[in-house]
């Protein structure tokens, strides 16, 4: 422990609901004034750090083997994200009749303009890459052209909509 009590070895950065929420504030503001569901955002999500496997610019993260399995877990992960992002008016979250529709919040095109290093400008052109490719698609849509260009990832892409009573 460092002085001030904090254990170095515990503190996680990556993969984090913290980092999935940061990504999402970038790519609903590529996405600006659409939004997306919680499908449609992990879906975009993984296009914009494997962009490469879409004929794309060059891939944001190292391409690692078996991949396709951050799906599974990065769904639950990007939902916590986005509702920490809320909390910050950097997201911004809609209940309408197809369930919630996420937005880019009042504060996110200040916040994203404020960062000025290589992996965000790299983030930016990446998340504008695939809104251009991509937004035009809704979940279903999405989900499908996933399935049906190879990457067939079973369990992993779980589609279920949420009924609020």
């Amino acid at each position: 422990m460092d002085k001030i009590g904090i254990d170095k070895n515990t503190i996680d950065i990556f993969n984090t609901p913290f980092e999935l929420g940061m990504r999402m504030v970038y790519l609903l503001s590529s996405m600006y004034p659409s939004g997306a569901d919680l499908q449609k955002l992990v879906l975009l999500d993984y296009a914009v750090v494997y962009s490469g496997d879409f004929d794309g610019p060059d891939s944001l993260h190292t391409p690692v083997p078996f991949r396709g399995n951050e799906l599974y877990s990065r769904r639950e992960l990007i939902n916590i994200g986005l509702h920490l992002m809320i909390t910050r008016k950097l997201v911004m979250a809609e209940f309408n009749e197809f369930g919630i529709i996420y937005f880019a919040g009042d504060e996110s095109r200040s916040f994203i303009d404020s960062i000025g290093i290589s992996y965000a400008e790299k983030l930016i052109d990446r998340c504008l890459w695939a809104t251009n490719k991509f937004g035009h698609m809704n979940s279903i849509e999405l989900t499908s052209f996933f399935n049906e260009n190879n990457f067939h990832w079973g369990a992993e892409i779980e589609f279920k909509r949420t009924v609020l009573i």
